[in-house]
């Protein structure tokens, strides 16, 4: 029970009995708040990968205003893939752009999550998996409208006019992302295994980067378009490391009285 103790105490700030508003009781019954060290030690982590969502969404956006930096290969990239596609590369990411486009992904997440807590017996991380796309799917939406940014040309897609919505940031890339980096997470947050974070790097990779180029090369976001997708996830990612940590410290508070008496 030692492992399980360390664990109360650096979340409750010493070990002793904590009060439902999260602080310590002390003595004479008054309640102690926790450091500002432990919470900085519970979110930190968290926020450090919101703050870089944040900051290189902010810097695709500020190049594709000034039109400088990764702004310059926005068309040269797009043009070179128009002029080198094939029959065999079309046919296959536009099955992957499909699978992972406003319509098929919902559906499968649904579904996923649904076989996950009944397999699981919770809900906790399946709910997080379900409202971190809910809320990567708002942002990408409000901030599609707010920059209003045109897609490329008709001529430059597969086919033409099928996306008429704006296009920055990427809505499938945010999707495709989010889903890999948030349902990575808490899979290797309930077992951490290292094999399963090595599994998770690469899955993660290999969808962003084929959800991503399959956007490109069909024609129909920029470089930056994904890119910012790709920087909204990390951000997205960073609320949901924050929720987790600030649950699990409550969870340990609200069993420690019970390992207490039991150890003793």
């Amino acid at each position: 029970m030692s492992g399980a103790r360390e664990r109360d105490e650096l979340v409750d700030g010493s070990g002793g009995p904590p009060d439902e508003a999260g602080g310590e009781r002390g003595p004479q019954g008054r309640v102690r708040r926790r450091p500002m060290s432990q919470v900085v030690a519970l979110a930190w982590p968290g926020v450090a990968l919101v703050v870089l969502g944040v900051l290189g969404f902010v810097a695709l956006l500020d190049a594709v205003r000034d039109r400088d930096d990764l702004w310059q290969l926005d068309e040269p990239l797009l043009e070179w893939l128009v002029a080198h596609r094939t029959p065999a590369a079309t046919a296959v990411l536009t099955v992957v752009t499909d699978l992972f486009g406003p319509f098929v992904l919902p559906l499968l997440v649904a579904v996923g999550c649904v076989v996950w807590a009944r397999r699981s017996g919770t809900w906790w991380e399946p709910g997080l998996l379900a409202g971190a796309m809910v809320l990567a799917t708002l942002a990408s939406t409000v901030l599609k409208a707010l920059i209003a940014r045109p897609r490329p040309s008709d001529e430059s897609m597969v086919v033409a006019g099928v996306e008429r919505s704006f296009s920055f940031p990427s809505g499938h890339t945010i999707g495709a992302a989010t889903l890999v980096l948030v349902g990575g997470y808490l899979v290797w947050h309930r077992h951490h295994s290292g094999r399963l974070l090595a599994g998770w790097v690469l899955a993660s990779v290999v969808v962003v980067g084929a959800v991503a180029g399959s956007r490109l090369y069909l024609g129909y976001h920029f470089l930056t378009d994904v890119l910012a997708g790709v920087s909204l996830a990390v951000a997205v990612l960073g609320v949901v490391v924050v929720v987790s940590r600030v649950h699990d410290a409550s969870a340990a508070r609200r069993a420690a009285p019970g390992k207490g008496s039991r150890e003793r």
